[in-house]
């Protein structure tokens, strides 16, 4: 499928660390944030296949949910205007005048932008809504909010066909599920695969991740697990100890952490590590799946 130059495979960085060495422990840095300025990491990789089937469908119009700072939200306007499709984003929530940084990127890039009442939007995926905004908006292809679905645990399982050096854990950051789903479909039998949930109360994601895999494989594999304690107080959410190890992981390696997820799994990691979590000689591979937002 035509479109934009992607940098794929993205590259594996070695990540030098007094404390990682300290434990025994070897960290890569899978640097998916570095596919494409605009496609970065999962949101790529759960695009992709969806975009292909999008085109086979003979569809022109991408519609798809989320929260008035969706990086996904991005991420489907960035790939309308990439790839050649009318997009229509549904907002939670009521309308923002002005709009905010990541609504307006979205508009720059050819959205639509409509919303829906919070009490509408929790009710998104019943077909009586559907049917409403198809009538609103006409014909459309549906990529549900954050773009995980069967097709998406296709595209995040390619993640691990491009790795070439040895590792024992992936780690990822977990909003709807569909990376680790992937990505753990993807592993070798003596691999696992770690997530950290973004959100409060997270621990519905594992009933939702072995949806996806159910979804796209026919069975969840049984080689992953999430972590719920590292959501620093819920989605999108920044404490003073959170902006620390942000501030303090880019002075030691150059690397700004997208704070909504990224961070958020590596803080979490890094006292895993601490807490001797890990064996001496483990190899984790840590994705970083996104650059920091313009909220950031």
């Amino acid at each position: 499928m035509p479109g934009p130059a992607l940098l794929l495979p993205s590259p594996v960085e070695v990540l030098d660390d007094v404390r990682l060495d300290a434990a025994g422990v070897r960290l890569l840095l899978k640097r998916d944030d570095l596919i494409h300025p605009e496609l970065p990491g999962n949101k790529w990789r759960k695009l992709r296949f969806n975009l292909e089937a999008v085109r086979t469908a003979g569809v022109t119009t991408l519609l798809t949910f989320g929260g008035a700072y969706s990086n996904h939200i991005r991420a489907v306007a960035a790939a309308g205007a990439l790839f050649g499709f009318e997009t229509v984003g549904v907002i939670r929530g009521e309308a923002h005048d002005p709009l905010n940084p990541s609504l307006q990127f979205a508009v720059d890039r050819g959205m639509r932008l409509t919303y829906l009442d919070r009490q509408t939007y929790r009710r998104k995926t019943e077909p009586a809504v559907i049917d409403r905004l198809r009538e609103q908006l006409g014909d459309f292809y549906l990529i549900p909010e954050g773009g995980s679905n069967a097709l998406a645990v296709r595209g995040c399982t390619e993640l691990v066909e491009e790795i070439t050096e040895n590792f024992d854990i992936v780690c990822c950051a977990v909003g709807t599920g569909g990376t680790l789903a992937g990505l753990a479909a993807g592993l070798a039998p003596h691999q696992r695969a770690l997530g950290f949930s973004s959100l409060k109360g997270g621990g519905f994601l594992s009933d939702d991740v072995a949806a996806l895999q159910r979804a796209a494989l026919g069975e969840a594999t049984g080689n992953w697990e999430i972590e719920t304690g590292y959501h620093f107080g819920g989605y999108a959410k920044l404490t003073p100890e959170l902006i620390r190890f942000v501030d303090d992981f880019e002075g030691r390696h150059g690397v700004r952490l997208d704070w909504v997820y990224v961070a958020k799994m590596m803080c979490g990691l890094f006292d895993l590590v601490a807490q001797g979590r890990f064996a001496a000689g483990t190899t984790i591979l840590a994705v970083v799946t996104g650059p920091p937002g313009p909220e950031a």
